[in-house]
């Protein structure tokens, strides 16, 4: 069985990078937890010469001190190596150990956690820039690879630097969470075997961070692993949450302010209605703080139909911080049997809804594959009305504005056994399709999907109302 599961397109561009003829600055950037480190050892695993990591919140003197001790054990030295007084020094020991191994092959020089090296005032930054563009970049076998979790300093820092490093990065890769796919292929490679609606139901408590799903044990259901790793004492995802944004964000607790707006408005929120829920400002601030959440993969943005990025809406997409906040978080029960419990009862329904909905929102792509509109251009957007007094509103999660003059409106709903639409539901469909003409104008043809879990009964409500129906396993092909 292959060792990395998917990243199929990422490990494409890590293994190009191995034939060129010319130094190689690869910055890899993505959310805690999600599998950056592991990509790039198991892809570079003969290759690499030399792996150092930051630690959070390390003073420099630790830091080089660290430095100092990976290298040294590397080269297996019996003298003690100094420690480097500052980075500028550190770059020129690894350059002196690098350099007879660059005459030879090709070589990796890993970087991991590159943003928690940069602290304040530790001159970190100049002196690589330096260090890569006085040297590095005149190593015609040297791949330089940089990894962090702190997405939006990778980009703000590093990727678009204005500096010594600007255009000097030669390959990006922004790895996000597995999708249903890749996570039914990872748990398989690990003994468990699931259906598909087991897998979904983990998916949306866990999301597809590999880190998270490794801790899911054969021969239990979603329900019992979901009890074990997030309710019991020693669950492994207990004191997550907290961790997860302290360590990526200096002022985590505005980002955290933003993912409880979120979490509490499932249909999302625009900038403005942000700033007030949280009471932040409406300058640059705000604007940094979203591009952090959306870089790092907790929040998405979804441009509604027909309008521009200003009046973009926001949603929470991190499935762990959505379960947590609904669940975890204010929890009275605790220990063996509360997610059994907790699955029963009627807030679980509403929440699986909206949960479901948000993976729906990860897997457009196959849900276009499967309405066989893979090859047609669209546009993905949301949509919302809400009317004046007397008037009737709608909103819309998901469609699709396509170049052969068809919309097609999703509607996803999640259920234990085929979906029915009823008399009361089907009016509500009739209403959403209706006002959506009504008010865009829009002289395309407007076409009505189920997407469900196990599919959409038929009887006289669906026929004539829904064209297409799309089911739970259409989105692991």
């Amino acid at each position: 069985m292959k060792e990395i599961i998917g990243r199929k397109e990422e490990k494409l561009i890590l293994e190009r990078t191995l034939k060129t003829k010319e130094a190689e600055l690869i910055a890899v950037y993505g959310r805690r937890r999600v599998g950056k480190t592991y990509l790039i050892r198991k892809t570079f695993a003969k290759h690499i010469i030399f792996e150092f990591s930051g630690v959070h919140n390390a003073t420099l003197k630790d830091q080089l001190t660290n430095f100092r001790d990976t290298l040294a054990d590397v080269m297996k030295v019996s003298v003690p190596i100094a420690v480097p007084s500052n980075w500028g020094q550190a770059f020129q020991m690894l350059r002196n150990y690098a350099e007879p191994f660059l005459d030879k092959n090709k070589c990796v020089i890993f970087l991991d956690e590159f943003p928690w090296l940069s602290s304040a005032k530790s001159g970190f930054l100049p002196a690589f820039e330096f260090f890569w563009n006085s040297w590095g970049t005149k190593q015609n076998n040297l791949i330089f690879t940089i990894c962090g979790s702190a997405a939006s300093w990778m980009i703000q820092k590093v990727v678009n630097n204005k500096g010594g490093l600007h255009n000097r990065i030669t390959r990006k890769i922004r790895l996000l969470p597995f999708s249903l796919t890749e996570t039914a292929e990872y748990l398989k490679y690990n003994n468990v075997n699931l259906d598909h609606y087991q897998v979904v139901q983990l998916y949306m408590a866990l999301g597809g961070i590999p880190q998270y799903l490794k801790e899911i044990l054969t021969g239990q259901s979603a329900a019992q692993n979901i009890d074990r790793i997030c309710f019991t004492k020693d669950g492994a995802l207990q004191k997550e949450f907290g961790n997860l944004y302290q360590s990526l964000f200096t002022e985590a607790d505005k980002h955290i302010s933003i993912v409880r707006a979120l979490g509490a408005k499932p249909a999302g929120l625009t900038r403005k209605e942000i700033i007030s829920e949280c009471g932040l400002s409406t300058g640059g601030t705000t604007t940094l703080l979203l591009e952090e959440l959306t870089e790092s993969g907790f929040i998405s943005a979804y441009l509604p139909f027909e309008k521009n990025t200003r009046d973009s809406i926001y949603k929470l997409s991190d499935e762990y911080s959505r379960f947590y906040l609904k669940f975890m978080e204010n929890s009275r029960a605790t220990g063996a049997g509360t997610w059994i419990k907790l699955s029963a009862s009627p807030s679980w329904r509403s929440w699986s809804g909206t949960a479901f909905e948000s993976v729906c929102l990860r897997h457009t792509k196959e849900i276009k594959a499967a309405l066989g509109i893979a090859g047609v251009y669209t546009e993905e957007s949301a949509w919302r009305y809400v009317p004046g007094k007397g008037q009737p509103g709608a909103q819309i999660d998901l469609l699709f504005d396509r170049k052969d003059f068809c919309i097609s409106i999703c509607e996803m709903k999640f259920s234990n056994s085929p979906f029915s639409i009823d008399k009361g539901y089907a009016a509500e469909l009739i209403n959403k399709r209706d006002v959506f003409a009504n008010r865009t104008k829009s002289p395309k043809t407007i076409f009505i999907v189920m997407v469900t879990t196990f599919g959409t009964q038929d009887n006289s409500y669906k026929i004539g109302l829904v064209q297409n129906d799309i089911k739970l396993e259409d989105l692991f092909r």
